[in-house]
This record gives structure tokens, sequence and C-alpha cells, in this order.
């Protein structure tokens, strides 16, 4: 039987885990700053596509009961690719970025006690209560207009899909025996269905409407693939619901980026109601 792994992170994980939340941040932010957010995944699949090939090539291939995890967190990508999407073609960043992040812990949590009849703990409850706070401020930033009630409809999905890929990649990867080797696998194909889908839609204006814009959104692309890189190697040295704790404050660089390089309103509701999430989601996950 596998040892569990340490509850309390070692300093490089840390290092590691804040890395890829600012980078995961960063890459969302530049997608949001892309007018055409079609064009600006076509370019991040592109980015991931010839990380993921670079990856195969210089790793060991994953180890065969890895490939259901493979499977299963492909087809969830590709939910939460278009999900988010569509999120920030309705709603802000500051907004919907939040949202989607906080909401994934908050569904682990819910799941957990599901599934083993446990009793959440008085400091979970707390949680619970202050995650839901958070994320209520969140979606009614502005009064909830049909805008964004499409918005937040669509966080929702984004998180769903992120509370079942981070469980599904947590799983795999620690059965894979190759880190580089799955997550090389995991970006080629999560994203090859991602684009030929682009192409049906848009046909071939697709290649030029990428191309415009295609330094910010390779750019993006190759956050993403360092920042995803970054998590499924922590989640091979420290517990899942720790990572998770550590990835998810990254709601409040969301926040902020959505306001200080957007321009978005409500810049003080909305870093609140972002700090209250990321405080719920740590009372959430990790025992103290």
């Amino acid at each position: 039987m596998t040892a569990a792994l340490p509850l309390f992170p070692g300093p490089l994980v840390i290092l590691a885990v804040l890395a890829a939340m600012i980078l995961h941040a960063g890459w969302n932010a530049c997608a949001k700053v892309i007018q055409d957010q079609v064009a600006a995944f076509f370019d991040i699949g592109v980015a991931c596509i010839l990380a993921g090939i670079v990856f195969v090539l210089v790793s060991p291939l994953p180890a065969s009961a890895a490939l259901p995890y493979l499977a299963a967190s492909s087809a969830i990508h590709l939910v939460y690719n278009t999900a988010l999407l569509n999120s920030y073609r309705f709603g802000d960043l500051g907004q919907t970025y939040p949202i989607a992040r906080g909401v994934a812990p908050l569904l682990v949590t819910l799941g957990a006690f599901l599934a083993t009849g446990e009793a959440p703990t008085t400091q979970q409850l707390v949680g619970l209560a202050v995650v839901f706070g958070g994320l209520a401020s969140l979606a009614t930033v502005h009064g909830f207009k049909v805008g964004d009630r499409r918005a937040v409809l669509l966080a929702l999905v984004t998180g769903v899909a992120i509370a079942s890929y981070t469980v599904s990649d947590g799983l795999g990867v620690r059965k894979s025996g190759s880190v580089l080797g799955y997550a090389g696998f995991l970006f080629i194909a999560q994203e090859v269905p991602l684009l030929a889908g682009f192409a049906l839609v848009r046909g071939r204006s697709i290649v030029a409407d990428a191309r415009r814009v295609w330094r910010l959104g390779i750019l993006a692309g190759f956050a993403s693939v360092t920042a995803y890189a970054l998590v499924l190697w922590a989640q091979t040295r420290t517990a899942l619901a720790t990572i998770s704790a550590l990835r998810e404050t990254s709601v409040v660089a969301g926040a902020i980026l959505g306001t200080v390089l957007l321009h978005e309103g409500h810049a003080r509701r909305r870093i609140g109601a972002a700090v209250v999430v990321a405080l719920g989601v740590v009372l959430l996950v990790v025992r103290v």
C-alpha cells in the first residue's frame, strides 16, 4: 500500500506551487486581454501541443495504470477550456476567475463528505460559509444582470471541471511514474480536439485570427504549460488538499490583475471577496 504523502509541503514545493499560481493567473489575464477569446485559446492550444511533444520525446512513457486517468482528464479539460473561454466572453476576469478557482476546492470538500460520510469539522463548516460568502459577493458584483448570470454559470461549470481534473490528475500522475510524460500526453490529448473544434467553427480564418495575436497567445500557452507541470510535480510530493489550498490563492492574483491590468470596476469589493474566498479555501482543506 502506498504511503500517504505529507500534509505540509517543503519549501521547494511551496515555491513551485506559488510560481504556478502566478503563472496561472497571468495566462488567464492574457487570455482575457485578447479580445478574440477563440483566437487566444487557439494560440494557447498550439503552445500546449508543442510543449507536450517535447515532454513526450524527452521523458519516459507514463505507466499503463495512468492511462484511464489521462483519458478522463483530457475529456474534462475539454469541458474546462470551453467553459472558461466562454466565461471570459461574457464576464470580467476579476469576477469569473475567482469564482471558477474558488468553487473547485469547495466542491472537492463537499464530494469528500458525500463519498466518505464523514461529518465536517467546525473549521471546515466555517470554511464552507466563508467561501460561499466570498463567491456570492463576486457573483452579484453587478447586481446579477443577464450577462453576469451567463458568466457566473460558465464559471461554475469551469469550477466543476477544475475539481474533477484535480482529482483525476492527482491520482493519475502518481501512477504514471513520469510527471513530464504524463503532462506531455495530457497537453496533446486535451488540445488537439479543442483546436479541431475551433477549425470546424471558424474554418480557415482561425489561423489568420490566431496569427494576429500569436505573441501574447503563445506566451500565455507556455505559461499555462509551465504552471500545470509544476502543479503535477507538486502533487507527487504533498497531499492534494494542501496543493489545492496553495494553488487556489491565485483567486487574489486574478482579482488584482482584473482591476489593475484590465481596469475592471469594483476593485475593493472584488479583491476583498477574492481574499475571503482564499481564506475559506485554506480553512476547508488544511487541518490545523
